[in-house]
């Protein structure tokens, strides 16, 4: 029997007030751009972090990895928690958690303490994007969703774009504390007007304990440890040569099985932590995994960037942030256009134009060199971002045609865990190609440095012949001669790792296109959006 508070509550559910979605949107994009931005705004920045806590550029690396693991973890459940505690308290719950925890991280001492707060912000950002997508999905008509999610799109792959930019600016002004202390105010103002602005849907239903409904302890543990271990070896498998660690071994072992006990465990609940039921769609599951190839390239491709813009090109941190922002730019400027395209167009050619953008900008990619001017890294990357424009809304709206509105909340946890997981992988993708083949290419590289070589033996003259004019000795000139044409080696090497990199996320976004026409066909009229 419900208390008199449980009653008032369902009274003011039942008949929330009316208020214009435009508001309700502004009101959840504030958590929404603030959680995705932290995703990316430390990438620049590890090399000051790793300096000023006296870690190691690797270790450094968990700040970002300690994140993901932790958002990854809470995605996926979102619709269960709203369930079990209502969908505001959840969501205000989690602004809070990722405030405070803003706040902590920024006054860091150590990098442990460092990594123990992004954990706790990792877990109060994980459920920020599927609840703001589920209230602007339900605050618009369906005339006008594709517009809502344009909108929301902007936020959700602007913010990652623009993140680098404002993480080197912020860091080279003044320091990395701050790129964690400007979530305080926006946290802050977010709760306000969550507080004043939201409210749960009628057709929400909440899970009484009281009643016999049980907490899925089991699930909850299994799918905790599963993404938990699977993050842990795609983030350390390089550092640990992969599976000749025993640790990688293990971890990948523990995560799959997990992972895989998990789906079998909630396909028999009747109350599940992730409804994997929803996967027998087929226009979801192809959406999904679309989705998961655009967080690969998107996150990928933009923590390679400023790796390649500052290794070898010798860019400031902001320098090599301003290359990426142009395209965080195209993409506010396309996604509108293409959230009204979305009720006129089917969506799958929309998905499919945007596949060959985005590997149209990779492919430019592949001809860059060591004397590359900015203006063209800028274009290369503007043309990705068409890519990037033309993805998000139209998948979505592939994905969430044939969900029933009940679960919506259950399908929105598992398409943006797909992106984040995507992600994840995609960084640790780029990691380990960069290594491995800068070793590849060294190694052929090296094979033509012989004594025997006309050009290289011309080269090493040339440049002892320069050094000893400045005034070494011959022996001298001749060591640091071999030094200079060694460390062109080494970048040659790097360049040609970072384009075998900008191929390999081509041919993935080329691969995808076939699926598209796997899906049930999409037609919209009128904004009622139909299958044929």
């Amino acid at each position: 029997m419900g208390t008199q508070a449980d009653a008032l509550q369902r009274a003011q559910t039942m008949s929330p007030p009316q208020i214009n979605p435009w508001v309700i949107a502004m009101t959840v994009m504030l958590a929404t751009f603030m959680e995705v931005l932290d995703t990316s705004v430390a990438n620049v920045a590890l090399p000051h972090i790793a300096g000023s806590l006296s870690a190691t550029s690797e270790e450094a690396t968990w700040v970002l990895t300690a994140y993901l693991v932790a958002n990854a973890i809470v995605l996926p459940m979102r619709g269960w928690f709203s369930s079990l505690f209502g969908r505001k308290r959840f969501y205000m719950t989690c602004v809070l958690l990722f405030t405070i925890s803003s706040a902590l991280c920024g006054l860091a001492t150590s990098l442990p303490m460092l990594v123990i707060f992004r954990i706790m912000q990792g877990l109060g950002g994980g459920a920020l994007q599927p609840v703001s997508q589920a209230i602007m999905r339900e605050s618009f008509p369906a005339n006008k969703q594709g517009i809502a999610m344009a909108f929301y799109g902007m936020g959700v792959v602007v913010a990652p774009i623009i993140g680098p930019t404002l993480g080197g600016w912020i860091t080279d002004n003044y320091t990395w504390h701050w790129i964690f202390l400007i979530n305080i105010p926006i946290g802050a103002l977010s709760l306000l007007l969550t507080s004043a602005l939201v409210y749960d849907p009628p057709y929400l239903q909440r899970m009484n304990l009281s009643e016999g409904a049980k907490i899925d302890y089991i699930g909850f543990g299994l799918l905790t440890t599963g993404l938990g271990f699977l993050e842990v070896a795609l983030d350390e498998g390089q550092r640990k040569d992969w599976f000749s660690s025993n640790l990688i071994v293990g971890a990948a072992v523990i995560g799959i099985f997990s992972l895989v006990s998990v789906v079998l465990w909630e396909l028999r609940q009747k109350n599940p932590v992730v409804d994997f039921r929803l996967l027998k769609e087929r226009n979801f599951a192809i959406s999904t995994l679309n989705m998961f190839a655009l967080g690969f390239v998107l996150y990928g491709s933009t923590a390679a960037l400023p790796l390649f813009l500052q290794s070898l090109l010798g860019y400031t941190a902001t320098q090599s942030g301003m290359v990426l922002s142009p395209g965080g730019i195209v993409v506010m400027a396309f996604m509108p256009i293409v959230g009204m395209l979305v009720a006129k167009v089917q969506p799958r050619w929309l998905v499919m134009f945007g596949l060959i953008m985005l590997s149209s900008g990779l492919y430019i990619m592949t001809h860059w060199n060591l004397q590359i001017a900015f203006g063209n890294a800028v274009q290369a990357r503007m043309v990705q971002s068409v890519g990037l424009a033309f993805l998000f809304v139209p998948i979505n709206a592939i994905a969430f045609n044939f969900i029933a509105k009940e679960r919506i909340s259950y399908a929105t946890g598992i398409i943006n865990l797909a992106r984040n997981f995507g992600g994840s992988t995609g960084i640790a993708m780029v990691t380990t190609m960069l290594a491995r083949r800068m070793q590849y290419h060294q190694s052929v590289l090296v094979a033509n440095l012989t004594p025997y070589d006309p050009a290289y033996q011309a080269a090493l003259s040339a440049n002892a012949a320069v050094l000893q004019q400045h005034g070494l000795g011959a022996a001298q000139a001749g060591a640091a001669a071999q030094g200079m044409l060694y460390g062109m080696v080494q970048k040659q090497s790097s360049m040609l790792a970072y384009i075998d990199i900008f191929w390999m996320m081509a041919i993935i976004s080329l691969a995808l296109i076939p699926l598209l026409f796997l899906m049930k066909n999409i037609h919209t009229h009128t904004g009622e959006i139909h299958v044929e």
